[in-house]
């Protein structure tokens, strides 16, 4: 059936939920997983353009320091943090048994997903139902929502 699986993950709750699934499917032949964190590619502008409003005289531009060093240390940072929170979730999986192959992208969310999906030949991917956002009023998370549509593989959605 499964043997490789891409778990895309932004580390939410709801995710990690899909997370203990995906363990259990350890005896139902899945032996490797793509691990994917996907940083979205808009949310360190968005972080640099909050910096501008919250102070509409300073320019980013310090001694030796200009917007584009802001934005690697940005860009670092989230890294850095993605690191972080996927290191328990790797170990996890690594533990049980599986082949690990651990990504962090980024991009657009939905759409790296589907070129990771892709790129890495995967039988079927896992994810969670709702991402960071959550919110309650949507029967599925847009990014979720998008992969279900759009996916070449099976999707296996863990509700929240």
């Amino acid at each position: 059936m499964f043997k490789k699986m891409l778990y895309p993950t932004d580390l939410s709750a709801v995710s990690k939920k899909a997370l203990s699934c995906l363990l259990a499917m350890k005896d139902g032949g899945v032996k490797e997983v793509v691990l994917l964190h996907v940083i979205s590619q808009s949310e360190a502008e968005s972080i640099s353009e909050h910096h501008r409003h919250l102070f509409p005289g300073m320019h980013l531009e310090t001694p030796g320091r200009g917007e584009a060093e802001f934005l690697k240390s940005v860009h670092q940072a989230q890294e850095e943090d993605a690191r972080k929170g996927l290191a328990p979730m790797e170990s996890s999986l690594k533990e049980a048994g599986f082949d690990v192959k651990t990504r962090i992208e980024r991009g657009v969310p939905k759409l790296k997903i589907l070129e990771i999906e892709q790129d890495e030949d995967v039988d079927a991917v896992m994810l969670g139902s709702h991402g960071l956002s959550n919110l309650k009023e949507m029967l599925l998370g847009s990014v979720s929502e998008y992969v279900i549509r759009h996916c070449r593989k099976p999707v296996i959605v863990v509700k929240r």
